[in-house]
């Protein structure tokens, strides 16, 4: 197996536009790994068992459909030309040699064969999910690869191709490959696909990190890491494609750390958490009366849901305002009342932040935990 992507020839220039009527949304950056593997698939040395890994939410499923997109493209332009049918198959999620493979929960049948049928049902229902909503979300908790997902890809693997030359075959968090459910057939029958790969088929794995998968795994396939983006990168897309703008565009761009799917995913929690931080600033600064108030009306029980996602944004708007008080550029508005506020008293709000988060992991009442907390930035804010 060709073990990288190092090949001497010209760079391939990714341009053109997006046609409107596609299902998936464009991929965002990443064009020097893109350069790199359309210089590989020009000269037919691209690997065909590829691992491509990076940060949560940083394009990795959608980089290895735009790939599937470009083995698959009959243009032959030397990129996916976006106009061919294979193309727009590939972007509708509906081209017959394209398998993805997404986790799913452990199937119910007991019968193998059932159990291949109940697997295909939850792909093609799982598809059709993302032709509707085509950004890609992790899986649920339970759900993985299994011995039967295995014998599935067995089966896809010797078939021919139904349309084109090659089949491809993208398997989504590859991490979640369950090899113990009493042999390691699932991890054996991978494995074997993966050391001979039938010549028509191309195999891309994701992960987020490559250490989550069986060091066997790791030795058959060729890494291709995707680092995280800049952030105008991650702006133009939530700006053109999420419909986001002004404040809420600035807060979720500093707050995805270079990852759009971080930013769509924990949006809308941040920004619950954002407005709670907002009231208890105020809260704070309006004496014993609305600290109290506050603090009633914070739910018992909530220490792992609402409560901490206020505690979190509290502390990135204190962050913000520390920075500020730097001397360095501000990335978003500092919030109301902390400008001004000195950089000792900043950092040591920023301390009983942290301790009331910590605490609230615990079996603490966060009513409890917000009043003290409240009273406590009282007394320098």
């Amino acid at each position: 197996m060709e073990n990288d992507f190092t090949v001497q020839e010209p760079t391939t220039t990714i341009s053109g536009p997006y046609l409107a009527t596609m299902t998936m949304q464009p991929l965002a950056g990443h064009n020097t790994e893109r350069n790199r593997v359309l210089r590989a698939l020009a000269v037919d040395r691209l690997p065909q068992s590829i691992l491509v890994t990076g940060p949560q939410g940083v394009g990795k499923q959608r980089f290895a459909l735009w790939l599937a997109q470009a083995i698959l493209c009959e243009a032959q332009a030397g990129r996916p030309c976006d106009l061919c049918r294979p193309c727009r198959q590939v972007l509708g999620l509906a081209h017959p040699d394209l398998h993805w493979f997404i986790p799913v929960l452990r199937p119910k049948a007991t019968e193998p064969d059932k159990q291949i049928e109940e697997l295909a049902e939850a792909y093609g229902a799982l598809l059709e999910e993302r032709r509707n909503q085509p950004l890609y979300l992790p899986a649920e908790g339970l759900a993985g690869h299994f011995v039967s997902t295995a014998r599935l890809l067995q089966r896809r693997a010797a078939l021919t191709p139904v349309a084109g030359r090659k089949k491809v075959f993208v398997i989504a968090e590859a991490d979640r490959l369950v090899p113990q459910e009493s042999s390691p057939e699932a991890a054996n029958a991978l494995l074997k696909l993966l050391e001979e790969p039938p010549a028509d088929s191309q195999f891309l794995l994701t992960t987020v990190d490559a250490n989550r998968l069986l060091p066997t795994i790791r030795s058959r396939v060729v890494p291709l890491r995707l680092g995280r983006l800049p952030d105008a990168e991650v702006e133009r897309f939530l700006g053109t494609h999420g419909g986001f703008a002004g404040t809420d565009l600035r807060h979720r761009v500093a707050a995805a750390g270079g990852s759009i799917g971080r930013a769509l995913v924990l949006g809308e929690d941040q920004a619950k958490g954002r407005q709670a931080a907002t009231e208890l600033l105020r809260a704070v600064k309006g004496g014993p009366g609305p600290r109290a108030e506050r603090a009633l009306k914070q739910g018992p029980w909530a220490a792992r849901g609402d409560f901490t996602a206020m505690l979190d944004a509290l502390a990135e708007t204190l962050g913000e305002a520390a920075r500020v008080a730097t001397g360095n550029s501000r990335r978003q508005p500092v919030a109301e009342g902390l400008e001004g506020t000195s950089l000792d008293a900043l950092v040591w709000a920023q301390r009983q932040v942290a301790e009331t988060r910590e605490a609230a992991q615990g079996n603490v009442n966060p009513q409890l935990l917000l009043a003290a907390l409240a009273d406590d930035l009282a007394e320098v804010l």
